[in-house]
C-alpha cells in the first residue's frame, strides 16, 4: 500500500563544504597519523609566543629611544637605564597582553579582532605605566635620580612605544599568516581550471577562500557576470572575461572545467539559464548557499555545493501558518497510510516537527517502514511512535488499529502511482486505489476521527488511466461519505513529486551513469513537478484549512518539458547531451497523457486565504448511484477473468470524463 515513490532524501541542508574536497597530500597525512605526540614547537608553542613578545618589547622600547633622540644611539642609556626601564614595562605588558588573551591566538589566522586586541593591550599598558611613572617611580630617590636622563623625554618614549608595540606584533602576525597563505600552499595534484559566475561580493569572497587555502585545488581562470561596468576588470588580479550568454565559448575556448555560480539570491531561473547556455560544455556546476543560508551563518560563501536538479525546478518557500499546523498536529494521535512512501514519510517528518501525541505509520512493505521508524526515531526522540504492517484493504486489521488507538488525525497517503503498472494490474488498481480509501475513511467514520486527509493526484483530472480514474473514484467516495460523517473528510491534489523513485530523475539518474541513452517516451510530454517537503507543507496547511468535502488543488506553478529535463540533467552530470549522452524518444506507455491538468486558475477553481491552494468545484454524484457503481466495479476487480474493457466500461458510468488511451498491452 506505501506511496510507489522513493522515500524522501532528506533536503535539509546538506551542503559539502568545500574544505572537505581539498585534501592535503597523502604523505602529510601519513605524517600526522603516525606522529604519537605533537612537533617540538607546538608542545612549547605558548611560551615561545611570550618570548616572542618580550621581544618585541625590547625592540619597540630601543626603537622609541632612537625615534625620540633623532636617532642618536646613547651607550650609556642603554647600559645604565634601559635594562631597568625595559623590566618595568615588560612586567606590566606582560600582565596585560594576558589578561587580552594574546598568548593564545594562531597567528596564521590572524584578523581584525586579533589586532584590536592588540591595540587595546597596548593602550591599557601604556596608561598604566604612564599612571606608575609619574606616581611612583619618580617619587624613589635612587630611580628618579638614576633615570633622571630620560625624564625629560619620557612622555614622547612611552607614546612611541605604545605604537611601535602595536605595529611590531600586528606585523609579526600579519607575517606568519602571508608565510602560511602565500609560501606554504601545496597542488593537490592538477589544479583543475575553475570559473566563478557573478563578480560581486559573493564571488570575491569565494575567490579569496579559494587563493587562501593551504593546499590549492583549483586554477581561477576568471569572472562572468552581466554587468557591462565589470567587463574588463580585474579582482584580486583575475579577470571579467564576459557575460553569461558567452559563457559556452569561454568554456571551450579555456578548457573550463568546473563552474560555480556565486550568486546566493539567484532565482531558479537564473541557474537554468546558465545550465542551458552550457548545455555543449563538458563542465561540472558547483553553486554557493542561498542568501538565508549566508545570512543565518549556517553556511558560509566559500561551503561550495553541487547544483542539484531541485535547485533548477524548485520554487520559492512556502510561507505557512504554523500556527494554525501546530494546533491541528500537537498533542494528536497521528495515523499515516503509506507511511513508508515518499509523501508518506514526508509528512511523518513535518508532522514530528510539531510532537503529536503518538504517531501511528501504517505500512505494507517492512523495509520502507523499518527505515523511516528508526530515522524517525533518531531525528525525533521525543515522539511515540508505533509502527504497523497492514495491508489497508484488510477490513479486519485496519478496524482492530483504530479501535486501539482511536487515532484522531488520519493522513491517508498509501496508493498505487504508478499508471503503466496499474494499466497491466487493473484489479490491483481498484482494489487498493478505491478498496482501501473506503476501508480507512469507514474506519475514520466509525471510530471517531477528527479530521482525514485523502493525497490525490493531478492524474484524476480528466483521467487517461486506471490509477487516475481510480483516484478520482476514491475522491468521489470520500466527498460523499463527508455529507453525513461527523469526520471532516478533505482531499488534496498535486502533481509528480521530484526525486521520488520510479519518477523520471532518479530513472535518468541511472541512465546516465550508465553512459545512456536517457529514454524519453515523448518530444512534448510535459509534467508539473514540486519538491516532496513543498507539497508535504501544503498538504498540511490545507487540512488546517478544510471544513470537509473540498478538494483541495495545490499550484505547481509551470508544467516542465520532460526533454529539457533530461538535457540540463545531462548537462548537470557533466556531459554533452546527444554527444556524450544521447537521448532516445520510445513512445508513450499506456495510460499516460502528453500533458497533466492542474490549475487553481479557472471558473471551476475558488481561491482560499493561501496563494498555493485553491478549491475544485464540484457538483457530487448521487450517493445511491454512486455507492452501486462503486461495489459493481469491485466486484467486478474480484472475479477472476474479468476483462479490461468491463472494468473501463464500469468506470466511465461514474466517471464520465474518463477516456482511456493507448490501452494495448496485455492485463493481469
Amino acid at each position: 500500500m506505501s506511496d510507489s515513490n522513493s522515500e524522501h532524501r532528506i533536503q535539509n541542508s546538506e551542503y559539502s563544504p568545500m574544505d572537505s574536497a581539498v585534501r592535503r597530500p597523502r604523505a602529510d597525512l601519513r605524517k600526522t597519523q603516525n606522529s604519537a605526540h605533537p612537533p617540538t614547537l607546538l608542545r612549547f608553542r605558548r611560551p615561545l609566543i611570550i618570548l616572542a613578545h618580550i621581544v618585541i618589547f625590547a625592540v619597540s622600547l630601543m626603537l622609541s629611544f632612537l625615534l625620540a633622540n633623532n636617532m642618536q644611539f646613547k651607550r650609556s642609556w642603554f647600559v645604565e637605564q634601559y635594562p631597568l626601564l625595559l623590566m618595568f614595562f615588560i612586567i606590566i605588558k606582560l600582565v596585560v597582553f594576558a589578561s587580552f588573551n594574546q598568548y593564545r591566538g594562531w597567528w596564521r589566522y590572524v584578523s581584525i579582532s586579533d589586532l584590536t586586541g592588540i591595540t587595546g593591550a597596548s593602550v591599557l599598558s601604556t596608561l598604566i605605566i604612564v599612571v606608575l611613572w609619574y606616581a611612583v617611580v619618580l617619587n624613589v630617590g635612587p630611580v628618579r635620580r638614576h633615570l633622571q636622563n630620560i625624564a625629560d623625554t619620557a612622555q614622547g618614549i612611552f607614546i612611541l612605544d605604545m605604537f611601535a608595540t602595536v605595529l611590531l606584533l600586528a606585523g609579526l602576525r600579519m607575517v606568519i599568516r602571508l608565510y602560511y597563505e602565500e609560501f606554504r600552499t601545496a597542488e593537490a595534484g592538477r589544479l583543475k581550471r575553475f570559473l566563478i559566475v557573478g563578480a560581486g561580493d559573493a564571488g570575491e569572497e569565494l575567490l579569496r577562500a579559494i587563493l587562501h587555502k593551504p593546499v590549492v585545488e583549483y586554477e581561477v581562470i576568471g569572472f562572468i557576470d552581466d554587468d557591462p561596468l565589470k567587463q574588463g576588470f580585474n579582482i584580486h588580479g583575475i579577470p571579467v572575461l564576459g557575460t553569461v550568454e558567452q559563457l559556452s565559448g569561454i568554456c571551450k575556448e579555456r578548457n573550463i572545467e568546473e563552474i560555480a555560480i556565486a550568486m546566493p539570491s539567484a532565482t531558479h531561473q537564473h541557474l537554468r539559464r546558465v545550465i542551458q547556455v552550457c548545455e555543449g560544455a563538458k563542465v561540472r556546476f558547483r553553486t554557493v548557499p542561498s542568501i538565508t543560508d549566508i545570512a543565518s551563518g549556517k553556511f558560509r560563501v566559500s561551503q561550495i555545493r553541487d547544483i542539484d536538479i531541485n535547485d533548477l525546478l524548485g520554487r520559492e518557500a512556502v510561507q505557512l501558518d504554523l500556527d494554525l499546523i501546530e494546533a491541528f498536529v500537537k498533542d494528536k494521535t497521528i495515523l499515516v497510510t503509506g507511511a513508508g512512501g515518499s509523501i508518506g514519510s514526508e509528512m511523518c517528518r513535518q508532522m514530528c516537527n510539531f510532537n503529536p501525541k503518538l504517531l501511528l505509520l501504517i505500512e505494507q512493505a517492512e523495509n520502507p517502514l523499518f527505515d523511516i521508524e528508526r530515522e524517525l526515531h533518531s531525528r525525533f526522540p521525543q515522539v511515540p511512535i508505533e509502527a504497523i504492517i497492514c495491508n489497508i484493504t484488510d477490513r479486519i486489521r485496519v478496524e482492530e488499529i483504530f479501535e486501539k488507538y482511536k487515532p484522531q488525525v488520519v493522513i491517508h497517503a498509501a496508493a498505487h502511482k504508478h499508471v503503466p503498472l496499474m494499466e497491466l494490474n487493473p484489479r490491483e488498481s481498484i482494489k487498493n486505489n478505491i478498496v482501501g480509501t473506503q476501508t480507512v475513511a469507514n474506519a475514520s467514520d466509525n471510530y471517531g476521527t477528527t479530521n482525514f486527509v485523502m493525497i490525490s493526484t493531478d492524474k484524476a483530472v480528466n483521467p487517461t488511466s486506471l490509477m487516475g480514474s481510480s483516484k478520482r473514484i476514491a475522491e468521489m467516495y470520500i466527498q460523499d461519505l463527508n455529507r453525513t460523517s461527523k469526520t471532516h473528510f478533505v482531499t488534496v491534489r498535486f502533481g509528480n513529486v521530484l526525486d521520488s523513485n520510479g519518477s523520471v530523475v532518479p530513472i535518468f539518474r541511472k541512465q546516465i551513469a550508465h553512459g545512456g541513452p536517457v529514454t524519453v517516451t515523448h518530444p512534448e510530454m510535459k509534467r508539473y513537478f514540486m519538491t516532496i517537503p513543498e507539497a508535504s507543507q501544503l498538504v498540511l496547511q490545507a487540512a488546517t484549512m478544510g471544513k470537509g468535502g473540498e478538494i483541495f488543488v495545490l499550484d505547481m506553478g509551470e508544467p516542465v518539458k520532460i526533454v529539457d529535463l533530461a538535457r540540463e540533467l545531462i548537462t548537470l552530470s557533466g556531459f554533452r547531451p546527444g554527444e556524450d549522452i544521447e537521448i532516445s524518444f520510445t513512445g508513450s506507455r499506456p495510460g499516460e497523457k502528453l500533458f497533466e491538468e492542474l490549475s487553481i486558475k479557472g471558473e471551476d477553481m475558488q481561491p482560499t486565504r493561501h496563494p498555493k491552494i485553491g478549491i475544485w468545484k464540484n457538483i457530487p454524484m448521487d450517493r445511491d448511484k454512486l455507492c452501486a457503481g462503486i461495489n459493481e466495479l469491485v466486484t467486478l476487480a474480484k472475479t477472476r477473468n474479468t476483462a479490461k474493457s468491463q472494468l473501463t466500461q464500469k468506470i466511465k458510468e461514474l466517471v464520465p470524463e474518463y477516456l482511456s488511451v493507448n490501452n494495448k498491452s496485455a492485463e493481469i
